[in-house]
């Protein structure tokens, strides 16, 4: 008994921590950290779930550290947008770290696990599932998994991510204006497409529905 006491009270500040971070992410998600880093949900949504109309992505049940390896890359320099690099700044690591679990935790908002109602492109489905292999382009869904809804911190869900938003990181990739993918694949993907090819992946990648709760397998 005096054992199952003495691990008890070890484990009681590692909990107590846990919820403390939670509670301050989501503080920071309603109002800001005061210190400079506006709150997330003015962008992001309520629900995690972003913003179709303005392209403010979903944040809702990503992967925790690919949602940290973002923050910490606008942070540092490495990911440039004039939006998410000063909040990110004016966060701090364990701040970041806590908005990462917070965020990969939520349930995907429902109206988002629904089919859009327009039906996209061919052209945008024959790339994102096989590709073009005549200009060593492999499909979309060869990393981000069938559907696209993501394999792990490296490759995000892009299903239901909003249209706007997948083609700003496209001609993003193109233009060498992001920079922080494995092995600088998705540089050497983007800079094959047209622009066209561009609005009609990011179209069909928008339309596909995704489970009710979470987005990786």
């Amino acid at each position: 008994m005096l054992r199952i006491l003495a691990l008890l009270a070890l484990l009681a500040p590692l909990a107590a921590g846990a919820t403390d971070a939670a509670t301050s992410a989501a503080k920071i998600v309603k109002q800001g950290n005061g210190k400079g880093a506006a709150p997330c949900m003015a962008c992001h949504g309520v629900d995690g779930g972003g913003m179709e109309a303005t392209g403010y992505p979903r944040l809702a049940g990503l992967d925790a550290a690919y949602l940290q390896r973002q923050l910490d890359d606008f942070a540092n320099g490495a990911r440039t947008n004039p939006v998410m690099q000063p909040n990110a700044k004016a966060l701090s690591e364990d701040e970041r770290a806590a908005l990462a679990q917070y965020y990969s935790a939520l349930p995907l908002p429902a109206q988002l696990a629904k089919p859009a109602a327009a039906k996209p492109a061919a052209e945008g489905e024959r790339l994102a599932t096989r590709g073009d292999w005549s200009r060593a382009l492999p499909g979309c869904v060869q990393c981000h998994a069938p559907g696209g809804v993501g394999v792990g911190a490296n490759f995000p869900p892009l299903a239901g991510q909003p249209a706007a938003y997948i083609e700003s990181q496209l001609r993003a990739w193109q233009q060498g204006t992001r920079r922080n993918d494995p092995l600088a694949l998705m540089q050497h993907v983007a800079k094959q497409l047209t622009p066209q090819e561009i609005q009609a992946v990011a179209g069909w990648f928008a339309a596909q529905p995704l489970p009710a709760r979470g987005s990786t397998p």
